[in-house]
């Protein structure tokens, strides 16, 4: 018996194997789970590239794989839709979905523009809220939502830019979710990682140096691995969380409780 053997779940926003979406759902499936998954759609139909790359990985598993582009309601009703048909309840939903045009990304942020502002909160914040209204309908008492931040939004990283706006929105809207949701048993909590090399990190400059900063001034003077970014988030989607809401969990090695390095020789 798994810890998650019976349970059932949703998970959007898997991009490629270096995920951390995709570092939780192995923590999840070698407990038991049952998952089904979202994609984005594929511009070109003959050429389904996100479809080929997530059934790459949780072909094997997967109770069903459906594309879902989080600025249509229409998508985002067929995926919660199919859940409904397939499961009737569901116990989680893994909310790993953020973006930012690259121009307005990689720019100032006094230089973002209206539309790309706009863009990125609807994806990246927003999407969580049309989750949790949907989900709150399917998800059993004592069910969960967990979505995935960066303490860019907390304080200042350099390069994070626009996305830290965004991720600071996120983390509130997780404690305003957990406060309206808590009535109906339901959780909702976010994990904050240390930086890991996945395709959202490699559009934030000087990533190498950010990984060598947390090396040196981490209370556990090293990084975090996926392994353990996946336990912690199937920690929190577990019975074993089940009286933690509105929590962001960091998972960085202690490094967000600091505020400068170390003086000690190690």
């Amino acid at each position: 018996m798994g810890l998650f053997t019976g349970k059932k779940g949703l998970v959007l926003g898997i991009a490629n194997d270096h995920s951390i979406a995709w570092a939780i759902t192995k923590q999840l499936q070698a407990e038991g789970a049952e998952m089904a998954f979202t994609h984005l759609p594929d511009k070109d139909p003959e050429r389904p590239r996100m479809e080929r790359r997530l059934r790459k990985l949780v072909d094997d598993f997967a109770t069903f794989i459906l594309p879902c582009d989080v600025t249509n309601d229409e998508d985002m009703d067929a995926v919660f839709d199919k859940a409904k048909e397939q499961w009737g309840e569901i116990d989680f939903v893994l909310h790993s979905i953020a973006y930012a045009p690259i121009n307005d990304l990689k720019g100032p942020v006094a230089e973002v523009s209206r539309d790309g502002f706009k863009t990125s909160m609807e994806i990246s914040v927003y999407s969580l809220m049309s989750v949790a209204n949907r989900a709150q309908h399917i998800l059993k008492e004592g069910g969960n939502i967990l979505t995935l931040t960066y303490l860019g939004g907390e304080k200042v990283i350099p390069g994070y830019n626009v996305m830290g706006i965004c991720k600071a929105a996120l983390e509130s809207t997780v404690e305003y979710l957990a406060y309206e949701l808590g009535a109906k048993g339901i959780r909702v909590n976010a994990l904050s990682a240390g930086p890991l090399k996945t395709l959202s990190s490699s559009a934030v400059g000087e990533f190498d140096m950010m990984l060598k900063l947390y090396t040196d001034m981490s209370p556990l003077r090293r990084n975090i691995t996926p392994e353990e970014v996946g336990k912690s988030g199937a920690f929190l989607l577990s019975d074993m969380a089940s009286g933690v809401t509105g929590e962001n969990l960091h998972v960085d090695s202690g490094y967000h409780i600091m505020g400068a390095g170390s003086t000690e020789k190690d």
